[in-house]
């Protein structure tokens, strides 16, 4: 993946991807966790920090690069963004979000340090575990107390490593998992965003498993990594990053933690549902565009529905049985909110089934040339979809990741995706920020790079 590439995209998945900590309040529900709290010691960062194991200072090694330490540790780059977890809470932004929200300091509040460090509970940190580590080696690949020593033995094998404890990241559904408890939400405590402390000043929280890859990469994906672990194509990481995302907020939102208080969580829906220009003047005209996927009442908060969006386009093609049942119970949910809570959270449980299956058969599939053509096509086809910042901002990344896989893939040539990419910039353009979306220049952009991808085929 180029380096452009991952600097534009960051730039319009913004400040969350930086902050990366997003908290709790309250006890933790019952959506699904892949939590870090296992019953495995973490043994800390320094106790992979070796020069002979991860801690040179450039790559050397015929099996790992052993340079992974000064990747994570890198201060100029998002690859850096997990070893600063814990340091951006001194800064005064957190401190402001800590003040308002009157927990304390940051630094020391479970709220923040579910995600801005490893959660591990005390009595499972080793002798060298530091907290001022941030989101330590073992946040993500597990606690290494019994497969530290021997993952590097003679016969030692990835199956082995997993078998004592370490986490098969090289499994996108794993690795989805994994990412999501943060990066959007988990019944563990201290990681799970809410609506309050959006309020207190931290930004909008944004997922996309093909991205967050990217940018976190440490290892090559060479020939020795393909004997030992599963490489999946950008396509196949995309797709299934959006399964796992609606299935993780399908249970969080029917989980008490969605539904404690008067109101649903306001964290799970369109913020610009509310958050709109408004006006007592008769000639007002309402900001908000009809939307044929969304068949709810005027006046009623609009889920966030930018994952089902991009979900039904991958599944009409790789799954289409599973895409047109993925439409009609996206359209029932959104049409209960109109109706009682416990509607709409029986419907959230449909549609996350529904995901939870379309994950699977995306783990099978192949996605041919062919495939992955038509599930941009259909990515850019939706038009009338992308009426909020959040569909549009997950169009655009999807876009890239695809022409990307084709190209990376040898499918098309560097001439082809060039040809796309002017398009492709002037969209990423039009959704840089929220508050600077342009939705009409978004569709005249994406609606040429529909007309190049359509002469791919």
């Amino acid at each position: 993946m180029a380096g452009g590439r991952i600097w534009t995209m960051l730039s319009i998945v913004g400040a969350g991807l930086a902050l990366a900590v997003f908290g709790a309040v309250g006890p933790a529900g019952g959506a699904p966790t892949q939590s870090t709290q296992t019953s495995y010691r973490h043994e800390g960062v320094a106790s992979c920090g070796g020069s002979t194991c991860h801690g040179r200072q450039e790559a050397t090694g015929s099996v790992v690069r052993q340079n992974e330490l000064l990747t994570w540790q890198d201060p100029s780059s998002p690859a850096g963004a997990h070893s600063r977890a814990y340091a951006l809470l001194a800064e005064p932004r957190s401190q402001a979000i800590a003040a308002k929200l009157g927990i304390g300091p940051a630094t020391q509040a479970p709220m923040c340090l579910g995600c801005h460090a490893d959660p591990v509970p005390a009595k499972l940190r080793g002798a060298r575990f530091d907290i001022g580590d941030g989101v330590g080696c073992e946040s993500c690949h597990g606690g290494s107390q019994v497969w530290l020593s021997s993952h590097y033995a003679v016969g030692a094998t990835h199956e082995s490593n997993v078998a004592m404890g370490l986490v098969a990241l090289d499994d996108p559904r794993t690795r989805a998992a994994r990412c999501l408890d943060c990066h959007f939400g988990s019944a563990g405590a201290g990681q799970f965003v809410t609506h309050r402390i959006m309020a207190a000043g931290h930004p909008r929280v944004s997922f996309e498993l093909d991205l967050f890859t990217a940018l976190q990469r440490h290892h090559d994906e060479d020939a020795d990594y393909r004997k030992r672990k599963q490489v999946s194509r950008g396509v196949k990481t995309w797709a299934i990053g959006q399964a796992m995302a609606l299935d993780r907020a399908a249970a969080l939102y029917a989980s008490p933690r969605g539904q404690d208080g008067a109101f649903p969580e306001f964290y799970f829906f369109d913020c610009r549902t509310c958050h709109r220009t408004f006006s007592d003047d008769p000639d007002f005209r309402p900001a908000d565009v009809a939307n044929p996927g969304r068949p709810a009442l005027s006046g009623f908060p609009t889920f966030n529905d930018e994952n089902i969006i991009m979900l039904a386009a991958a599944a009409r093609i790789a799954a289409p049985q599973l895409g047109a049942q993925l439409t009609a119970q996206s359209r029932a949910f959104h049409a209960s909110f109109a109706g009682d809570r416990a509607g709409a959270v029986r419907a959230a449980g449909q549609l996350g089934s529904t995901a939870r299956a379309l994950a699977a058969a995306f783990e099978n599939a192949s996605f041919s040339r062919g495939q992955t053509i038509a599930i941009l096509e259909a990515v850019l086809a939706q038009g009338q979809l992308y009426t909020d910042y959040q569909g549009a901002q997950q169009a655009v990344m999807a876009a890239d990741t695809l022409i990307s896989d084709l190209q990376a893939s040898g499918t098309i040539g560097t001439a082809s995706a060039r040809a796309l990419r002017g398009d492709l910039d002037r969209a990423y353009a039009a959704v840089r920020t929220p508050e600077g979306f342009r939705p009409a220049e978004f569709r005249q952009s994406t609606a040429r790079l529909a007309a190049g991808v359509r002469g791919l085929r």
